[in-house]
């Protein structure tokens, strides 16, 4: 029986255990063998599917009308899904009737407001539905703590990230957090993104937002969401601006030490 050669180890297959990144998926031959490539095309299929997705709007409303939070559902300029994906700018505004409406329940609520909450389906209205409630729970905590007032939750069908502006500009909002679905990747279909702006008003671009992404299981965990974007808005507050002046300094906790450690991305600075 003749004998084997001694296999080498191969250092990827232990890494492979650490990431959902398509590293050490083998060779059939001078191809992918087949499991990979079936796996492949089925994330890609989720992928698809979360950007088509419709935003069951009325089941989030109803969710949060059980946690007794009201909700006001807007539309943005784009007509259809079609047409939001062609047109990206069209995402970015409020169609006429919802910008009355908005303009009709500020004036039936003067006074304005200090946070803004604005949830919109994007690119994964999957993210929206799975994300949306449990981070809300998270972030609330931690705004009923700095005793800010918070606007209904603003839900809007076909919208961008730039549409919360318009939003928080006509609530008189001081900021406005805008929830949204992110473009989904080939292994994260449902990640929720983040975007804060102190002093909304149109024509901001993105210079002026602060984005907090990957938010869901897999990733950055509703928590850690919160606590960094309750850091940012304490310190909007202070320094009365956002965007790319606005660093995220927000010390953490480590599970291996126990004691808060700051952003390694900003260490030596």
């Amino acid at each position: 029986m003749a004998n084997t050669p001694p296999q080498s180890p191969n250092p990827w297959l232990e890494l492979r255990r650490l990431t959902p990144a398509r590293i050490a998926l083998g060779r059939t031959g001078t191809s992918m063998p087949t499991q990979a490539q079936l796996d492949f095309q089925f994330a890609h299929a989720q992928a698809r599917d979360a950007v088509h997705l419709p935003f069951d709007h009325p089941g989030l409303s109803a969710q949060l009308s059980e946690r007794g939070r009201e909700s006001l559902l807007l539309h943005s300029a784009a007509i259809d899904r079609h047409s939001y994906l062609q047109r990206p700018d069209l995402g970015r505004k409020l169609n006429d009737s919802s910008a009355q409406q908005l303009r009709d329940y500020a004036q039936a609520n003067p006074g304005g407001i200090d946070v803004a909450v604005v949830v919109a389906d994007g690119l994964s209205a999957l993210a929206v539905h799975r994300h949306t409630l449990p981070f809300l729970a998270r972030m609330e905590e931690h705004t009923a703590t700095e005793g800010w007032s918070l606007s209904p939750v603003i839900l809007v069908e076909q919208g961008r990230v730039a549409v919360a502006d318009e939003i928080g500009e006509l609530l008189g909002a001081r900021m406005v957090v805008m929830l949204i679905g992110e473009r989904p990747g080939l292994s994260s279909p449902d990640s929720l993104g983040l975007y804060f702006t102190y002093a909304p008003k149109i024509g901001l671009t993105d210079a002026y937002r602060n984005c907090i992404s990957n938010v869901r299981l897999e990733g950055l965990s509703y928590g850690m969401a919160a606590h960094r974007l309750a850091y940012l808005m304490r310190e909007a507050c202070r320094r009365q601006l956002s965007g790319v002046n606005l660093k995220d300094e927000a010390q953490v906790q480590t599970v291996d030490v126990g004691a808060p450690s700051e952003n390694f991305l900003l260490k030596g600075e």
